[in-house]
């Protein structure tokens, strides 16, 4: 038996890790959602944890009146959610908040010794230093949850030696624009960029995915994940979303993960690790794809991935400056008040304002993130 708390139960991945809890006879001690009242609800009622939260404090109150008839405890605010990742009863946190509102909670679930499951990208792209240097301390797992980090992570079973490691190779679906010129995409709409060709995923992660920052935060969260150095990951756009990932050694030989495009499998991954169990995804034929295909980048049109790699290599706060900044020019775009391509450039901006510290606090990776903000609305 494990028993789990879902900080994002109601967006994608949580929906998903519920199926495999489900499937797997685990229990949901926690459930944690921003403000989506009738969802937790409905989850609170199939899967009865002892815990729930909603970041939203009306929607909090709201729910706590609905369930009123059950025996759990409905907390809000961050700190409920922080209450929720620090549950006693909780073995395993998946961390699957959106954006860098997933920092401060992932910490503290370290704190309290538990597993992480870790879906947030941008708890490392933001973070990186302090999450790994605490899961250190505390001799905390960090397994990755995102396709492609399980993939480089199931890949590198068969690596005895770390010295063996060449390089990390990250696959890119390239999102609904790829093969667009910077001129196609002057006036793509927002309904445009979420019609991404292969992954059902909230709107964020598929602005994400339409710019291709999604990639440059993925190569960060790679550098932090396994250890190696920004020039050591590659990345390559391959359409179906069938290789997940792959790694190269020294002697030139590559290893890759596929599978069908479907999360529940990195999900799972992460839960029964070191173990593999059946799972409810459909078996992968490669005679029904036919063939499979790659292409390089277009780094002059999708500026974001050797944004995310500068900063990276710049180290500090530099890249939670680049996830701040995208944060709130992802937002913007998405709520009509500025243009697709003025998101890398928004970006750009957000990095130059980041104060050059090497070592960081929680507190200033916060203050950074606040600053940045401020500063991209005001060039708005």
């Amino acid at each position: 038996m494990k028993n789990i708390s879902i900080l994002g139960s109601t967006g994608s991945i949580g929906t998903q890790s519920l199926d495999v809890i489900k499937k797997n006879g685990y229990r949901a001690v926690a459930l944690t959602a921003y403000n989506k009242v009738d969802e937790l609800e409905r989850q609170i009622r199939e899967f009865k944890p002892k815990y729930a939260a909603l970041v939203d404090e009306t929607a909090a109150k709201e729910l706590s009146s609905r369930v009123a008839d059950t025996d759990t405890k409905i907390y809000s605010g961050l700190e409920g959610v922080c209450e929720c990742a620090c549950a006693d009863e909780a073995d395993t946190v998946i961390n699957s908040v959106v954006g860098m509102a997933g920092l401060k909670p992932t910490l503290d679930a370290i704190e309290a010794g538990k597993k992480i499951a870790l879906a947030n990208k941008e708890t490392l792209v933001a973070g990186g230093q302090l999450v790994m240097d605490n899961a250190k301390k505390k001799n905390v797992p960090i397994l990755p949850v995102d396709s492609e980090h399980s993939a480089i992570f199931q890949c590198l079973q068969g690596c005895h030696d770390k010295k063996t490691l060449k390089k990390i190779i990250l696959t890119a679906s390239g999102g609904p624009f790829f093969g667009k010129t910077k001129d196609e995409l002057k006036s793509v709409t927002v309904r445009e960029a979420l019609n991404h060709p292969n992954w059902s995923m909230g709107a964020k992660i598929t602005i994400d995915s339409a710019t291709m920052m999604n990639k440059g935060l993925e190569l960060i969260e790679a550098v932090w994940l396994f250890g190696v150095k920004p020039e050591n990951v590659d990345i390559v756009v391959h359409r179906e979303s069938v290789v997940h990932s792959l790694i190269e050694y020294v002697d030139n030989s590559v290893i890759a993960q596929l599978g069908v495009p479907d999360m529940r499998i990195p999900i799972q991954y992460a839960l029964t690790y070191p173990e593999r169990y059946e799972s409810p995804v459909s078996e992968l034929s490669l005679a029904d794809y036919g063939k499979l295909t790659f292409f390089k980048p277009d780094y002059d049109t999708f500026e974001c991935i050797n944004i995310c790699r500068n900063a990276v290599m710049k180290g500090g706060l530099y890249p939670a400056a680049a996830n701040s900044a995208n944060e709130e020019a992802n937002y913007q775009f998405r709520h009509g008040k500025i243009s697709f391509l003025r998101i890398p450039e928004l970006v750009r901006l957000g990095v130059e304002k980041a104060p050059d510290k090497a070592d960081y606090t929680l507190e200033d990776v916060l203050e950074t993130d606040r600053e940045v903000r401020a500063y991209i609305k005001s060039l708005i």
